[in-house]
């Protein structure tokens, strides 16, 4: 006989630790948000659920636990690259245990559950599976979000920030190191992010999470690298534009620094027309870095935030006019965004930046 999963056992583990978060005391969507404990002293929500605390007074955020009690929050780390955020709270309720963070993106089939205070509506649990977990999620400013996780569980306006939650795997090897945890059967795959059209919502990957969740609650924020690049996955119309043998890595169309120098990546500086539209052609093909092949603009993306840091060099391996080269280039810290310049979760390039 086929085993179900037991989302009532699951809520009544987890539910404690699921928070529901409201900015300058709004009790309406537009001023909701959800978080979940991640250790003893803090919460993890969503970058654009802690904008609206700063738009509205100073980071301090309303929470609600789950045995009806309020506590007073501080937004004291945030990153918008990664739409993360770290809440610093006193005096948690006792059963609000941390919930472990998996350290493997979670495989598509996976039962799952979305948990958090949509519409308002506090402790509130919707189930599904994943039905992805290699997703890039354009933000503005021409950002995107490796490795997100895909998932049926419906997710709504104010269950931004609350967790995406699997069972454990029955090893219980693939929960972070901590201290008190809830219950170890349960982990958190991903922090719920935005819905985007029926039976699709996304959520920030456990892989992304732990990289730039510890820099947040040690130093609020968390430094990017940056290749100073805009690039295009070589598709068979891009590979066919440019003359190239094969559709793959990512075209550099335009990238920072002196062209004429070998130490520097190339960019486009030219486009055909292909059907009536423009395609970038003549840039450096990037197809591996640091050894590791290259062969989309997310695995790129993600190897630059999980593997390496500002000011650090790294080996890039390019095709450029048709010969393989080897360049080493010193990556920058990514600037930060202007917060008044962007929208919380949508829109973005259609080129992603490196």
């Amino acid at each position: 006989m086929p085993t179900y999963p037991d989302f009532e056992a699951l809520y009544r583990d987890v539910i404690p630790s699921v928070v529901s978060v409201y900015v300058g005391g709004r009790r309406r969507p537009g001023g909701a948000g959800s978080a979940f404990v991640y250790d003893d002293r803090h919460l993890v929500t969503n970058e654009h659920v802690s904008r609206l605390a700063d738009a509205s007074d100073a980071g301090r955020v309303e929470l609600r636990f789950a045995d009806g009690s309020w506590r007073v929050g501080e937004v004291v780390g945030a990153d918008a690259y990664t739409d993360l955020a770290v809440v610093a709270v006193d005096d948690l309720p006792e059963d609000a245990a941390a919930l472990p963070l998996a350290t493997e993106n979670p495989a598509p089939g996976r039962s799952v559950a979305a948990l958090g205070n949509p519409l308002g509506l506090d402790g509130s649990i919707s189930a599904g599976i994943v039905s992805g977990a290699n997703r890039s999620l354009p933000t503005s400013n021409g950002f995107a979000i490796p490795d997100v996780v895909q998932t049926d569980a419906p997710i709504n306006p104010g269950n931004s920030g609350g967790p995406l939650v699997g069972f454990a795997a029955p090893e219980g090897d693939s929960t972070a190191d901590g201290g008190d945890t809830a219950d170890p059967a349960y982990e958190v795959v991903g922090v719920n992010r935005a819905k985007q059209g029926d039976n699709i919502g996304f959520a920030v990957s456990p892989v992304i999470a732990n990289r730039i969740l510890p820099a947040l609650v040690a130093d609020g924020r968390y430094r990017h690298s940056y290749l100073r690049a805009r690039t295009l996955d070589v598709t068979p119309t891009v590979a066919e534009v440019n003359g190239l043998d094969a559709p793959h890595g990512v075209l550099v169309v335009d990238a920072a620094g002196a062209d004429g120098d070998e130490g520097f990546l190339h960019g486009c500086h030219e486009s055909a027309d292909y059907r009536g539209s423009p395609i970038p052609v003549g840039g450096d093909v990037l197809v591996a870095i640091e050894g590791n092949p290259v062969r989309t603009h997310e695995e790129l993306m993600r190897y630059l935030i999980t593997e390496t840091r500002p000011g650090e060099p790294v080996a890039v391996g390019i095709v450029r006019e048709g010969d393989p080269l080897t360049l080493v280039v010193e990556l920058d810290e990514r600037p930060a965004i202007d917060r008044d310049d962007r929208t919380g979760g949508d829109g973005g390039s259609r080129i992603p930046v490196e």
